[in-house]
């Protein structure tokens, strides 16, 4: 291929990273974490954002042009204080509980949760440092470019665990707290609808006595951990560990394997199976399952003749088959390749049945037959194959299949391609720096080596992939300050003919249709960042425009959700009893139905498309059109959810007076038409979904008229008071309120309350914005307006807290204040 485009070059000063194939990851957020030696960077690319886009980060040697507009990032970091450093010595004199790691205390290590699990439904970060402490970190405020916090020490607990056991020597309970590797699983997909919104994934570790520990976060609290199960699997350190993806083995039931390595080279497998077991319901609102957890050592192992460790272990998705383990060992892969060369990433291109790898040098390499489309076994490419000199008894054969196969990846094309963005690269940063050589010192020289300290594909195995990397010149041996230490984040187009609109479009008809959808988890910009990527392109965009309009129309099996909670009017009695049971259902009917995440994901892309279309008024204007349907059914389903909800919790809620303004407000949107569900006086014609949602309505104005409310009435108008000057503001509109007096607020989009308070939540997505939960108290501190018709319905706290993520457009929300 010839010259490739380069998004992204942005540099990172002072940053010296540690290279393996878990360096530079992405999370369920859509965030790319990386390590350096003392600090964790999180960067989020800026398509799909629309807010406070002033703070996108851009740099690259090429221009910015409609053709490759270059990648904005946001980017925020997290420092190690490394004063706050576990004493092993306090535990042990002993010499076999000693941590070399204290003396100069770095990030080893870091592994991601999946989304949800935090209070503003994101991932939590494990960070494990040299010293062998474990630590867990979530965002703050604004997970774009704000403060990460640490919630809580998992080494800690450790210690306090192990160190209950008068059975063994103080010695013996501290190695079994430092922990070597981890890992976290993913959900399990039981193919429930909707999904149970239950955290079932564990944080994996492998410590020194050879034991793994499960751990789990507390489901009620995030900052508190519990150790739910421990195998002791070797006599020996654990140095890797990996977690596979789950597999539905049959109906509840979910298995998974965590493979794990020694020292002398040997991966052995546990089996972990979690069973759904099916039980009365404690309540009408309560899931009818407890989880069954249970882990077996398999006897199945792989040896390693050589006995040497690891440099990597990694489990490997392929699509309609059994997922592969992938590792690396020090072997030499190509003549010009050390065999001390530990890989820096593994990416597995479904189209190609090909594993591409990336080693610490810059050399990429490709293995084909993973899956056994290209080969029958798993083989180098050709060209590597007669480089290394290396016969076996097929390679005749693999290479005439790998040759016969159009546009075949290959390992020499991969790496000169490479090599030649890192010359780009460098001879850019000198030619821009008279007083130095070029960044890192080297100048793209024949003598500047590609220190490659991470990489993965960017879209989904579309060709562009991302990768960490630093100049260096092994042959000089002279010491390199840390402050002279340069990263570069690069963004570039690593291979072609896997990009033309017929694979983007069905990228993105796989995406939409992808089981993993029924789960609550993963934001729509995880899913959608491929597509959007290469729908960047204003000339792309336009010849798909058509082809898009009909994928992005609302399907025939996307026109509605089941309905909870039948017959359970007379259920509750007792409010004190049903807070989390409620919480938790609408949570699971909000963000649990695949058919919503699906509409909410092309809300999304329609708004994109809406907004990179402004050249153009015609195709503007129906990506309007159909973002207006799309909004319009989004709305319906979750106002039916909120109102069946209310229906069977209403003996207890049609007691308390501050519910019967929400309630009022539900049963006015109801009777709304879905073709213009913001505007309160519109006259249109209603559809049958719309007649569908008018008897709900109806059911619930029944229900309380048969519940007598106790207290004043008079907090049962539909107005509420202007906070600027005190006179009454008509409910006339779902989105914004203005009084006579021309103040104009914008209302809340889960509870279409003024939002009369600067402390509020704002989709990344949409940019609707929200009140924050009640539990960052929003309603002791900030405007007494809000007490009677927010902060004293409990009905309306639940749902607060139970909405972590937009309800139109899937996104994250973030606050300032």
């Amino acid at each position: 291929m010839g010259s490739s485009t380069i998004y992204t070059s942005l540099n990172g000063p002072t940053v010296i990273t540690s290279p393996s194939v878990n360096c530079l990851q992405w999370s369920e957020d859509g965030q790319a974490f990386f390590t350096s030696k003392s600090a964790v960077y999180i960067m989020t690319p800026e398509h799909g954002i629309n807010f406070d886009l002033d703070s996108v980060l851009k740099s690259s040697v090429d221009e910015d042009t409609d053709e490759n507009p270059l990648l904005g990032w946001f980017r925020t970091m997290i420092a190690i204080d490394k004063t706050d450093a576990c004493r092993w010595t306090d535990y042990s004199q002993d010499w076999s509980a000693t941590s070399l790691g204290s003396m100069d205390i770095s990030v080893w290590a870091i592994t991601l949760s999946p989304s949800q699990l935090t209070p503003d439904a994101g991932c939590i970060l494990a960070i494990l440092s040299s010293n062998m402490d474990l630590t867990l970190w979530i965002a703050g405020k604004n997970a774009l470019k704000g403060e990460w916090k640490k919630v809580t020490c998992v080494t800690t607990m450790l210690l306090d665990h192990f160190m209950k056991d008068t059975s063994l020597s103080a010695t013996a309970n501290t190695i079994a707290a430092q922990v070597l590797c981890i890992d976290w699983s993913s959900q399990p997909n039981f193919a429930l609808s909707p999904a149970p919104g239950l955290d079932n994934s564990f944080l994996v570790c492998g410590n020194r006595v050879g034991t793994l520990l499960l751990i789990r976060c507390v489901y009620t609290s995030f900052n508190k951990i519990s150790l739910e199960y421990k195998l002791t699997v070797t006599d020996r350190w654990i140095l890797q560990v990996a977690f596979s993806k789950w597999i539905l083995v049959q109906p509840l039931t979910c298995i998974a394997l965590v493979a794990y390595s020694t020292p002398d080279g040997t991966i052995g497998f546990v089996r972990v199976t979690q069973t759904l077991q099916q039980t009365a319901k404690p309540t009408p609102f309560a899931l009818p399952f407890t989880m069954s957890t249970a882990i077996e050592q398999l006897e199945t192992k792989v040896l390693d003749t050589r006995k040497g460790a690891l440099t990597a272990l990694k489990w490997v998705d392929v699509p309609g088959r059994v997922q592969t383990l992938t590792l690396k060992t020090p072997k030499q892969l190509s003549i010009d390749c050390s065999p001390l060369h530990q890989s820096t990433g593994m990416q597995y291109i479904s189209a190609r049945d090909a594993l591409v790898l990336c080693l610490v040098d810059g050399s990429f390499h490709v293995v084909y037959g993973i899956a056994g489309v290209a080969c029958s076994v798993p083989i180098l490419d050709y060209e590597n194959v007669a480089a290394t000199g290396v016969r076996t008894t097929n390679v005749s054969t693999a290479a005439v299949a790998v040759d016969d196969r159009p546009r075949s990846l290959k390992s020499e094309s991969l790496s000169t391609t490479a090599r030649g963005v890192f010359v780009r690269i460098e001879r850019a940063a000198a030619a821009s720096n008279s007083n130095s050589a070029g960044v890192g010192g080297g100048a793209g020289t024949f003598a500047d080596a590609m220190r490659t300290s991470g990489m993965v594909c960017y879209d989904g195995g579309l060709g562009t992939v991302m990768w960490i990397h630093e100049p260096t010149r092994p042959a000089d041996l002279s010491y390199k300050h840390d402050a002279k230490h340069n990263s570069i984040l690069t963004v570039t187009r690593l291979w072609d003919g896997e990009d033309s609109d017929e694979n983007v479009l069905g990228a993105l008809r796989r995406v939409l249709n992808r089981p993993v959808l029924t789960e609550i988890g993963p934001a729509p910009l995880h899913h959608l960042r491929p597509i959007f990527f290469h729908l960047r392109q204003r000339a792309r965009l336009a010849r798909l425009h058509d082809r898009l309009l009909e994928i992005l129309e609302i399907g025939d099996n996307e026109g509605g959700t089941e309905q909870p909670h039948q017959n359970t009017t007379n259920a509750y009695q007792d409010p004190m009893n049903i807070h989390l049971d409620l919480r938790n259902s609408l949570k699971r009917h909000l963000f649990g139905y695949g058919q919503l995440m699906r509409l909410r994901m092309k809300l999304s892309l329609t708004y994109f498309a809406w907004k990179l279309s402004s050249l153009d008024i015609m195709k503007q204007s129906q990506y309007g059109a159909i973002a207006q349907r799309l909004l319009a059914q989004i709305s319906h389903q979750n106002l039916e959810v909120v109102i069946q909800h209310l229906i069977g919790v209403i003996n207890v809620i049609g007691r308390v007076t501050p519910n019967i303004p929400f309630i009022l407000r539900l049963i006015l949107q109801s009777s709304l038409p879905s073709s213009s569900p913001s505007s309160i006086s519109s006259s249109s014609p209603p559809s049958p979904e719309d007649l569908t949602l008018i008897a709900e309505g109806q059911k619930l104005l029944e229900a309380v008229k048969g519940v007598p409310p106790q207290g004043h009435t008079n907090h049962l108008s539909l107005s509420e008071i202007c906070p600027a000057c005190g006179v009454e503001v008509p409910f006339q509109n779902i989105i914004n309120a203005a009084c006579e007096n021309g103040h104009t607020w914008s209302r809340c989009s889960i509870t279409t309350f003024i939002l009369s308070t600067a402390h509020v939540r704002t989709c990344i997505g949409c940019t609707r914005k929200a009140f924050l939960p009640p539990k960052k108290n929003l309603f002791t501190k900030h405007s007494s307006l809000l007490r009677n018709a927010v902060s004293e319905s409990w009905f309306v706290k639940e749902l607060l807290e139970a909405v972590h993520r937009c309800l139109f457009c899937g996104n994250a929300f973030v606050s300032v204040l």
